[in-house]
């Protein structure tokens, strides 16, 4: 099975290509320049270099958030219309999972993966992570910082993962001590998003371009100024 994922929820914007569990071609940029300038270009260097037809794609594999409302919608709208175009379906795999899906390879534990939200707050989740399994214990959502961690059971280590850690690092450190660990994995997801899709497509659970649905845990700036 050939693999599309993108992710442009985050400036940590990336794209892989994948057959089966393979990874065959990733570009990954960290940028605050928005991705509609550069992800078309990105997907034309990868399939390019493998000599692919965007039509040889079997599926689709892309973030539907939690992350930047315009990141979000740009991702979602060039995947949605390469699914229309060819038929081909979609996998919806959240950012959340997929930086979780980044600490598979160490020790059984909890994951955290924690997104700056802005305004104070992060979009985060806990995982148990069961060998290729993650179980989610802590709902995704936006929270602020302290209650997230109130949540957390204590006595467990903890490993944490994203771009929030930075805004209350102290706090997590001051609350788990040394059960706190701070992965130094790479942010770009792409090639977790390609994996974890390919599980949902090969159980036949993908969806159609008109059935993909960005993953928003509380309203756009635009859509607040707007209720006033």
């Amino acid at each position: 099975m050939r693999i599309l994922a993108v992710d442009t929820t985050t400036p940590s914007g990336s794209v892989a290509v994948l057959e089966d569990d393979h990874l065959l071609a990733e570009t990954a940029v960290e940028s605050p320049s928005t991705h509609s300038s550069r992800l078309l270009a990105a997907i034309d260097l990868l399939l390019g270099s493998l000599h692919w037809d965007i039509r040889e794609v079997d599926g689709y594999a892309v973030t539907p958030g939690p992350g930047s409302f315009t990141g979000i919608r740009i991702g979602l709208s060039t995947v949605k219309s390469f699914a229309f175009a060819s038929g081909k379906p979609i996998a919806s795999v959240s950012s959340l999972q997929a930086l979780a899906w980044k600490l598979r390879e160490g020790p059984a534990g909890l994951a955290a993966p924690v997104l700056d939200a802005k305004k104070g707050e992060i979009y985060a989740a806990l995982f148990e992570l069961r060998g290729n399994r993650l179980k989610e214990t802590i709902p995704q959502g936006a929270y602020a910082p302290e209650r997230f961690l109130s949540l957390i059971p204590a006595g467990r280590v903890v490993s944490f993962i994203g771009n929030g850690i930075d805004l209350f690092r102290t706090k997590i450190q001051d609350r788990f001590k040394e059960k706190a660990r701070f992965s130094e994995r790479s942010p770009f997801i792409a090639h977790e998003v390609g994996l974890l899709g390919r599980d949902i497509l090969k159980k036949g659970k993908g969806v159609a371009s008109l059935g993909l649905e960005p993953l928003y845990f509380r309203k756009s700036q635009a859509e607040e100024r707007h209720q006033r």
